[in-house]
């Protein structure tokens, strides 16, 4: 399987990649490991170095590398050059803040001196999606490296370009050979490199289904694993909500890369006071985006990352409407050229709808009408997914109780799941485990050792 960089907003190939032999990929591995047993040992000033250009260098070449990302999976430009600058930051934020998430920690004991040193495992695996291709290998690879691991990178297959600049980046930013190594590969391989005795983890962003296989090879070997899944992320509006500011919150919610994340609101919960008037409303502001190319300043609906995306989504759009949903917006594609799918707001969706409990990665809300508080959450936790989630109401305090009962990972109070270096990134349920970002993703991959010695 060649990696085949296809740019979706006219479906025209890029570039091609031929994939790694199986005697590459043993010399690949090969190569971490014996990098691993000299950077485990390097200073963090050392690391540091390399972390800081490295996000000097995002900064410096932000429109070569948000052009790239643009180009090769339809991102809007102007989301593109947040996401690099997101990178800087969160590379900045470890090479700053490593030496001391990984201190050693004194433990309170009688009679002797205690401590947890954190050491780092060895070679990582980490299996990247393309919504976000530099951001998630970047919140992937900072912590690790700045631990004194060594990553290998198996990235989506339709960002190959992203996936080469990234690791030409490290190199070209002081990391030493085998430190960071993009790895282009087919599926078929994942397995067997996993399996290998010097691979010690596995990091997968990427769908429950991806997961749960990954997360089963890598249980048979007892190799430690962090799962970023899919989400179904509840969008909670209370009666008492400021309407105005809630509906500036759903258009972002929803239509971030194209709802193609998994954070992203997906589905709206709104208690029935407020629901005629958030329905007009929704529509009102989603109908106005306008659809085109995503290097356009002017753009506010990008394509979708393929056009097998487009027709996976609007087949799962069909079967819904088709089982009785209804059609506020939208509801198929546009009669033009790429990967582009209409704006879409479905509600009136029932439990045995194929949607319901369904993860749909693209413009399309779907709005549930609820009779109060208790319903919405109610309707927030039944689901398979718990990734993040946001409750909207003029009082904190209540919002705060609501929050607290919805079964997720993250909640935000008025605004949307969001992402920050400081912030812990994770899930629950079919959503994954670990956590990523935050001093959290530094201690994924790290080896909590004891050391005690009796007083003398």
């Amino acid at each position: 399987m060649s990696y085949i960089s296809i740019n979706p907003f006219n479906n025209e190939q890029l570039k091609e990649y031929e994939p790694l032999t199986k005697e590459q990929v043993v010399q690949a591995i090969k190569q971490a490991e014996d990098a691993f047993q000299s950077w485990r040992y390097t200073s963090f000033e050392k690391r540091k170095a390399v972390m800081l250009k490295y996000a000097q260098q995002l900064r410096e070449r932000i429109e070569e590398f948000a052009e790239l990302i643009t180009l090769e999976m339809g991102k809007r430009i102007s989301e593109s050059r947040e996401e690099i600058n997101f990178c800087a930051e969160i590379a900045e934020f470890y090479a700053n803040g490593a030496e001391d998430f990984l201190a050693d920690q004194p433990m309170d004991v009688e009679d002797a001196d205690a401590y947890i040193q954190y050491a780092p495992l060895g070679v990582l695996l980490g299996i990247m999606p393309w919504n976000f291709p530099f951001y998630q290998v970047t919140r992937f690879a900072a912590p690790n490296i700045m631990a004194g691991n060594t990553v290998l990178v198996k990235h989506a297959s339709n960002v190959p370009q992203c996936a080469e600049a990234i690791h030409e980046l490290f190199a070209e930013c002081g990391a030493p050979e085998g430190v960071f190594t993009n790895l282009f590969i087919p599926k078929e391989f994942i397995n067997s490199v996993i399996e290998d005795n010097r691979i010690q983890g596995v990091s997968l962003t990427g769908s429950d289904r991806a997961g749960a296989i990954v997360a089963g090879e890598a249980g048979k070997e007892i190799k430690r694993s962090v799962l970023e899944l899919g989400g179904n992320d509840p969008f909670v509006v209370l009666e008492d909500a400021d309407l105005e500011h809630v509906i500036q919150m759903a258009v972002l919610g929803r239509m971030t890369n194209t709802g193609q994340s998994c954070a992203a609101s997906k589905r709206f919960i709104i208690v029935e006071d407020v629901a005629e008037k958030f329905l007009a409303a929704y529509r009102e502001e989603m109908s106005k985006l306008k659809l085109g190319d995503p290097l356009d300043p002017e753009t506010d609906v990008a394509p979708l990352s393929t056009e097998s995306a487009a027709v996976n989504l609007d087949n799962m759009v069909q079967k819904t409407i088709d089982a009785g949903a209804t059609v506020i917006l939208g509801g198929g594609r546009p009669e033009r050229e790429g990967a582009f799918y209409n704006p879409t707001i479905l509600t009136d969706i029932t439990p045995d709808m194929p949607t319901y409990d369904y993860e749909l990665f693209g413009p399309v809300a779907s709005v549930y009408v609820v009779k109060d508080e208790v319903e919405a959450i109610l309707v927030a936790n039944d689901s398979s997914y718990g990734l993040g989630g946001s409750v909207y109401s003029r009082d904190i305090d209540r919002a705060r109780r609501v929050a607290e009962q919805i079964n997720t990972g993250m909640v935000f109070i008025n605004q949307p799941t969001n992402s920050q270096a400081e912030l812990p990134f994770g899930g629950t349920k079919h959503s994954g485990y670990g956590r990523e970002l935050s001093h959290l993703g530094i201690l994924e991959f790290v080896n909590k050792k004891l050391i005690h010695a009796l007083k003398s």
